[in-house]
Order: C-alpha cells, then structure tokens, then sequence
C-alpha cells in the first residue's frame, strides 16, 4: 500500500493536471434552476471542477503542514492553491465551498489535540461532538440554515435537490430490498428518468442523479446497498478519528479523517462515492483498508550449511 505522504503528492500533481486541463477548455454553462453562469470546464459540471479545487486547498493545506521537507514545498504548491482558490471561486459551487472549511476546521482540531494526554482528548471529542449536534438542532430550528444558504444563493429546495430528493425516495418503495440494480435507473426510456430529465433541461438524457449519495444507492441497489454503503463511510471516518483521540497520534490519520470527512460531507449533496471511477471512493476505500494495513511479505535471506560430499560405497575414491 502507498503511504499517506505519497498519496497527497500524487493526488496534487493530478489534481493540478486536471485543472490546467479544465483552464484551457474554458467552458462555462447556465444553470437553469438558478439563472447562475459557471464555470465547467472539463466536466461539463460545476460540482466536479469545485470538488478538486476544494480538494487540492485541502491537500496543499495537509501537506505544507505534516509532509512538507523544505521551503520549496512552498514555492511548487503555491500554483496549485491559486488555481484551486480561483476555480473553486468560479464554479459557484456551493457544496465545495462550504465543505472546505469544515474539513479544515476538523484538521485543525486533531491537530491541537496532539498536545493533550488521551484522557483530554476524550473529553474533547466529547464536548466537541456535543456542541456539533447542538448547533444542527439550533440551526434547523432557529432558521439559521436560510440564512447560510442564502449566503450561498440558495435557497431551502437546495436548487431543487429536495424535490429529487422525494422522487428517489418515491421511487425507492417501488423496490425497496434490493433496488432497479446498478446503474439500472437513469435509462432512456423508462418514464420517470425521462420526466426528470425534461424537468431538468437535461437534453442529453444521460448523466444525471439524485444529488444524495444515499438516496442514489437506494434507487439503484436497495436497502441492503445503502446499508453497506454508510457503514463503510463511517467505519473509515470514525475509525481515523478514533485512532487519533483514543490511540496513538498519526499525522496520517489526521489527514485521512478530513479526507474522508470532505467525502462524507459531499455524499449528502452529490453522488461520487458509488461509481468506480471517482476519486471520492478511491479516498474512501483506502482510508478504510489503511485502518488494518495487511502485513507486507518481504523475501528473507536463510544461510543453509552446505555438506561436505561422501564417497558412495564409503570408499575413497581412486587417485587420477
């Protein structure tokens, strides 16, 4: 298994690849739902170019603070957080936006917990944890999550994510054990995609889902997907996580728990987790196996004596 150091590296050089790429098709595209005009480029999606520019700040962030060797880290990573920073600014994605400081939040906090014995991280994690649920409640019923979205410019339909929202969960009692099948939904010509889609001005007829990972998963593999699906999410998050507040502290698994964390804050906005493709479930999987790294073989060198020869019969053999 690659280690966590070379992962980042690796993933910045791509990332900063895939984004100069995306600078030089330079396409932009008007969102019907909400009248904004964003940037694509390559993806033909806003999402996807404010997911890896969110993704490279936060690789950038993690390296320059736990891997970096010299001051050269410096000068190389510094184009790949203005790139990110400016595409992440035009694309107008919300998700991306808003999840970026929340991972860097939860970075931050593991971080400083390093100076604590076990016993104050525990109760860090305790308090923290509290404060966290106490603020979604307050904010749900105090209507402080309008007054966020609106700083996104959206409103509380999330640009029409809700109402996608009950059609798959309509759709989803239809087949609720074991879903249509993978990848079995979204099908020209089944009726409900095709009414979808013209409600969506998606003239392609391809490429479109429920903006819910969790959802998606259960239209398509059922109960008994989804089920699997969060359970491996959050065994890989809480399992960094554990590992940091009641083990040993891992700059590692620091970084793999915002990793994780980004990805699990995005499955509720954004389907990238479930195809086999996305590096979203490339993070996630590997953050899960490198809680219980296998044991790597390695060839060991044995010194075996070697036996003088003996004549056959027990005779000397006859001078030459």
């Amino acid at each position: 298994t690659i280690s966590v150091r070379t992962l980042v590296l690796g993933s910045l050089i791509g990332i900063f690849v895939v984004l100069l790429y995306s600078l030089k098709v330079n396409a932009y595209a008007l969102d019907i739902m909400d009248g904004t005009f964003n940037f694509v480029g390559a993806f033909a999606s806003k999402n996807q170019v404010g997911f890896f520019s969110s993704f490279g700040i936060f690789l950038s962030f993690v390296f320059l603070m736990f891997y970096r060797r010299n001051w050269l880290s410096f000068f190389w990573t510094a184009p790949i957080i203005l790139m990110s920073a400016y595409m992440l600014a035009i694309s107008h994605s919300a998700t991306s936006v808003a999840s970026l400081p929340a991972v860097l939040g939860i970075v931050i906090l593991l971080t400083m917990s390093r100076v604590l014995s076990r016993r104050y991280r525990r109760v860090l994690f305790v308090v923290g944890g509290g404060a966290l649920v106490a603020g979604v409640v307050a904010a749900l019923n105090l209507g402080l999550l309008d007054v966020v979205l609106g700083i996104f410019g959206k409103d509380s339909t999330l640009t029409g994510r809700t109402y996608l929202w009950q059609q798959g969960w309509e759709a989803a009692q239809l087949h609720p054990l074991l879903g249509y099948g993978y990848a079995a939904y979204w099908v020209q010509g089944f009726a409900d995609p095709e009414r979808l889609w013209a409600e969506f001005y998606i003239t392609t007829r391809t490429g479109f889902h429920f903006h819910n990972t969790y959802i998606e998963t259960l239209v398509e593999i059922g109960f008994v997907g989804v089920t699997m699906l969060a359970l491996i999410i959050l065994r890989a998050f809480y399992g960094h996580i554990s590992k940091v507040v009641f083990g040993v502290w891992s700059a590692d698994s620091v970084v793999l728990a915002g990793a994780v964390g980004l990805m699990l804050i995005r499955s509720f906005f954004e389907v990238e987790i479930l195809g086999p493709y996305f590096m979203a479930s490339f993070i996630v999987y590997y953050g899960l196996f490198k809680l219980n790294p296998l044991p790597v073989a390695r060839r060991r060198r044995v010194a075996i004596p070697v036996q003088d020869e003996k004549p056959a019969n027990g005779h000397m053999p006859a001078p030459v």
